[in-house]
């Protein structure tokens, strides 16, 4: 079994929940996403990036606006809409969910009270 596959995949499956974290925080330029996620060492290429802002904006969960540059083209800035916030509350609540789920799946398990600790307790 690969695992650079397998931890490519837990990767993509929270990369979503990660930029909505992020744009959630305020409006934020797509290269300033790039930046914020490599620090917290979730490496995303633009060509990445680019399609899912897109499809988060289709969707209506994103809106942005243009801002004009000093050194360059304008920029684009995303910012969550309201339907964007309501659908991160349930995201953040599958995701704290999960995240309990896996701690608990986990940890060693506790080893099973002996039948004579029990006795012992009942006197």
């Amino acid at each position: 079994m690969d695992i650079q596959n397998t931890q490519s995949q837990m990767r993509k499956g929270v990369l979503e929940f990660c930029i909505l974290s992020i744009i959630r925080q305020g409006e934020v330029y797509p290269s300033d996403l790039v930046d914020r996620m490599k620090a917290a060492n979730l490496h995303i290429l633009e060509g990445t990036l680019y399609p899912l802002l897109t499809r988060l904006k289709n969707a209506e969960l994103l809106t942005y606006r243009w801002v004009e540059s000093n050194s360059g083209p304008p920029r684009k800035y995303f910012v969550m809409t309201d339907k964007g916030l309501t659908f991160y509350g349930e995201l953040e609540r599958t995701w704290q969910e999960l995240a309990d789920a896996v701690q608990v799946l986990t940890q060693p398990a506790a080893p099973p009270a002996s039948d004579n600790q029990t006795n012992l307790n009942q006197d």
